[in-house]
């Protein structure tokens, strides 16, 4: 069994390191004042109907620049429209991404629903958008994101889907807590005054269970169940490093995430914890 599993780690980092080789360099070098707002990009917005399959419609974000991009589906939590995190789809959008703020069928989808939705968010940008925007997309870069059971559903479209780059889980919130199946490498956000999904019984497990993939846990300071529904400096800072490193395969990112860049602003007064298996 040991011979088994030491067998099948060493695939999957080489696998990892196949995906790697395929790394692109989208935009200027990073520095700490681009990644603490908007980036590069400048963005246009199209609306998806509501009539859509699969999900409930919403907004893609896309660079105006022509270019080769990954995509990034972002979904809300329970009782949340796709106007609660367009923030952080739009940030996304600035720094090199195509991103959906998604809309689910009806505002009280739980997680499974909601990986089910991600993952038609996905297929629609990559097969039903409009030809300026698949255009720009790569279709093998793709990457999930979500808030509260949006971000329950991250974890299981990670789990269910082995060839996504990158899992965002906002203050996310699920009935299980073990995602030890899950291959795709994930960023996940809690939140110190959770009293909705509390960090030490939703994010804080689901970090733990990760066994396979390269992965990151911070602990929001001063923070509610609800902060990333509204411009948070460290989500976006941290979100879209975390997006460029393994949806770019971007390595100029990596020391905002576990090198000096991070060290410097991963002060306690903006988390109470953050851990990592780096190095990236």
């Amino acid at each position: 069994m040991k011979v088994v599993k030491t067998l099948l780690t060493f695939i999957l980092s080489m696998l990892m390191m196949i995906s790697m080789a395929y790394a692109v360099e989208i935009g200027p070098n990073p520095t700490s004042t681009l990644l603490n707002g908007d980036g590069p990009f400048s963005v246009s917005s199209s609306s998806v109907s509501s009539l859509v399959l699969g999900f409930g419609g919403g907004t893609i974000y896309y660079p105006t620049t022509s270019g080769q991009y990954g995509a990034i589906a972002v979904c809300p939590g329970f009782t949340g429209t796709s106007s609660s995190i367009a923030w952080f789809a739009r940030r996304l959008a600035t720094h090199g991404f195509v991103t959906i703020a998604m809309n689910t069928t009806t505002t009280l989808d739980y997680p499974s629903s909601r990986a089910t939705q991600l993952a038609a968010a996905l297929r629609y940008l990559l097969n039903s958008s409009s030809s300026t925007i698949r255009s720009r997309i790569r279709t093998a870069d793709r990457g999930v994101a979500g808030h509260s059971m949006g971000g329950g559903g991250t974890l299981i479209a990670s789990a269910n889907d082995s060839t996504l780059r990158v899992g965002i889980p906002m203050t996310p919130w699920n009935t299980y807590t073990s995602f030890s199946s899950v291959r795709v490498p994930q960023m996940i956000f809690g939140a110190d005054g959770d009293t909705i999904a509390p960090y030490a019984s939703h994010a804080r497990p689901f970090y733990n269970s990760l066994v396979y993939p390269k992965k990151a846990y911070a602990l929001l300071n001063s923070a509610s169940h609800f902060t990333p529904n509204s411009t948070d400096q460290r989500i976006g800072r941290y979100g879209v490093a975390f997006a460029k490193r393994f949806v770019d395969g971007d390595t100029r990112y990596t020391p905002f995430l576990c090198g000096s860049e991070h060290t410097a602003y991963a002060t306690s007064s903006r988390f109470q914890t953050y851990l990592s298996n780096c190095p990236y």
